[in-house]
C-alpha cells in the first residue's frame, strides 16, 4: 500500500463494514444516493445532453457496502445502457461481500468488483481505463493526505468526465469534532473496539443538555445504526472536514486550487442551505439584497455560518461551469424531480397569490422564503410535463392568450418564469436536459 495509507481505516471497515446493511433489504427497497441520480449528473456535469448509452463507466471509489454502486446499476439497466459499466472499488474485504450480495441479490451484470485503495488508481488505470463519472462519497477526509486521494481520481478521470463528491463538513459537525476529542480522552489507552464502543454508549446516554453534541441531535444520524455508525461518527482514527471556502481553495480556480467548477447540492435541499435569501427567507434582514450582489463563494461561506446545519457538502465538480445545463435555452426541457410533483399541483401553489409575491414553505427541504411567481410564472409552470421543451411551452402559452396586447415574446416569458425557476432548481426540484439524451427523468 501507499506511504499514506492508513492500515487503521482498513481495519476498521473489516471489521464494521459501513453503512451498516443487511442484504435482504435488497429484495424490498432500493437505497437511493443523492449525488448518482443521472438527471441529476446529466443537469449538472453534461449541460443536459448525457444519454448515459454509449459506453457509460462508472467509477465507485471507495464504494463501501454498495449504495452508490447498487443505484447507479440498477438505473443503467432501467434506461437499458446495455454496454455501461460500474466499477466497484473498496479496500474492505469484508464490505465487498456485502456489496457483491446485494448486486447478485438483484442479479446486476453491470458492476466489476476491485479489491483495493483508491490511492492505487494511478497503477490500476492501464486496465480499468478511464470514467465518465467517480463517485467518491465519505472517503478522502479518511486519508492522511486527501489531495493524494484526489490526484488519484483525476488519473483516471476523463477529459470530459464529472466527479460526484462528499465530504465532511466543519461547521454543522462541531459537536462531532468534540465528541470525537472526548471519547479519546476517555477511552485512553484502551485499544480494543467493543470497549470502546461500550464506552461511547455509556456516555451517549449521559450527555448533559449544554453539550454541543446533543444541542445538535437532530443533525447526526449515524451513532443510531449500531456499531458500525457509532465507530464512523465518534471514534474514528483518520477524520478531517472542510469549510465551504476551504473547499473552493483545494479543489475550485483559485491559486493553488485544481480548477474545477463546484456545483453543491444538499441531501433533500440542494444548494439552498448555500444561499443567504434561502437561508434567511423566514425574516430577510435589511442587508439581504445587497448580500445577493456577492460573489457565490462568498454567499456560500456566509449562508454555512448562518445556517449552521451543513453536516456534509456534497457536490458535483467539472472542468467548465458550462457543464452545468442553462436556463434560457428554448430547446431545453424542464421537469420536475425530487418529489412527485405535477405541472398543475405546481401552478396551484404559485399561482394562488395571483402574480403577487408569495411565502413559499417547503417541507422536505424546511425552505420557507418569499418568490415572485412573476406574472405568467404559475400557468408556465402548470404546462411542464417533462416532454415539452421550453419552447413548446411558451407556444402552448401563447396559443391561449387573449390578451389585448401581443403576446410576450420567448425573452419576456423566460424573464418572467426566471425566479420561479430559480427557486425550484436551487432546491433541485427542477433539472433541465436536452430532448437528445434519453435517460429517465
Amino acid at each position: 500500500m501507499p506511504d499514506n495509507y492508513l492500515p487503521q481505516v482498513r481495519e476498521q471497515y473489516e471489521a464494521l463494514p459501513y453503512p451498516p446493511r443487511d442484504p435482504q433489504d435488497d429484495r424490498k427497497r432500493l437505497v437511493q444516493t443523492w449525488l448518482e441520480d443521472l438527471p441529476m449528473i446529466n443537469h449538472y456535469g453534461y449541460a443536459g445532453r448525457q444519454s448515459f448509452r454509449h459506453g457509460f463507466k462508472a467509477l465507485v471509489a471507495g464504494g463501501g457496502t454498495g449504495d452508490a454502486t447498487i443505484f447507479l446499476a440498477e438505473q443503467l439497466r432501467a434506461i437499458g445502457a446495455d454496454d455501461a459499466r460500474v466499477v466497484h472499488l473498496d479496500m474492505s474485504a469484508a464490505s465487498i461481500a456485502i456489496a457483491k450480495e446485494r448486486a447478485a441479490i438483484r442479479g446486476l451484470a453491470n458492476i466489476e468488483w476491485v479489491h483495493d485503495s483508491l490511492l492505487n488508481l494511478p497503477a490500476l488505470a492501464p486496465a480499468l481505463g478511464r470514467f465518465d463519472y467517480i463517485n467518491c462519497s465519505g472517503v478522502l477526509h479518511h486519508l492522511a493526505d486527501p489531495d493524494e486521494g484526489f490526484k488519484a481520481l483525476l488519473s483516471v478521470l476523463k477529459d470530459d468526465g464529472v466527479i460526484g463528491l462528499m465530504v465532511y463538513a466543519s461547521i454543522g459537525r462541531t459537536g462531532v469534532y468534540q465528541m470525537q476529542q472526548l471519547m479519546r480522552l476517555v477511552n485512553g489507552d484502551t485499544a480494543a473496539t467493543p470497549r470502546k464502543i461500550a464506552n461511547t454508549k455509556d456516555i451517549l446516554a449521559s450527555l448533559p443538555p449544554g453539550n454541543w453534541f446533543a444541542r445538535g441531535g437532530e443533525l447526526h444520524h449515524d451513532h443510531k445504526m449500531g456499531d458500525a455508525g457509532i465507530y464512523d461518527l465518534l471514534l474514528h482514527s483518520q477524520d478531517r472536514a472542510y469549510s465551504v471556502g476551504e473547499l473552493f481553495d483545494w479543489l475550485g480556480e483559485g491559486p493553488g486550487g485544481h480548477g474545477f467548477h463546484l456545483a453543491f447540492s444538499d441531501v433533500q435541499r440542494g444548494r439552498s442551505p448555500y444561499l443567504p435569501h434561502m437561508v434567511l427567507g423566514a425574516r430577510p434582514p435589511a442587508v439581504l439584497a445587497e448580500l445577493r450582489q456577492r460573489p457565490l463563494r462568498q454567499q456560500y461561506e456566509m449562508a454555512e455560518l448562518l445556517g449552521g446545519n451543513i453536516i456534509t457538502h456534497s457536490l458535483y465538480l467539472t472542468r467548465s461551469a458550462a457543464c452545468t445545463a442553462v436556463y434560457g435555452d428554448a430547446e431545453m426541457v424542464p421537469f420536475y424531480f425530487h418529489e412527485p410533483l405535477t405541472g398543475p399541483v405546481v401552478e396551484k401553489v404559485f399561482g394562488a397569490s395571483r402574480g403577487q409575491p408569495f411565502r413559499l414553505n417547503h417541507q422536505h427541504s424546511g425552505v420557507s422564503m418569499m418568490v415572485n411567481p412573476g406574472r405568467y410564472g404559475a400557468k408556465l409552470l402548470g404546462l411542464i410535463d417533462g416532454q415539452r421543451s421550453f419552447g413548446e411551452i411558451f407556444d402552448l402559452f401563447r396559443a391561449g392568450w387573449h390578451g389585448q396586447a401581443a403576446a410576450p415574446d420567448n425573452a419576456a416569458l423566460f424573464a418572467d418564469l426566471a425566479e420561479s425557476y430559480e427557486t425550484l432548481n436551487a432546491l433541485d426540484r427542477m433539472l433541465l436536459r436536452h430532448p437528445a439524451a434519453t435517460s429517465a427523468s
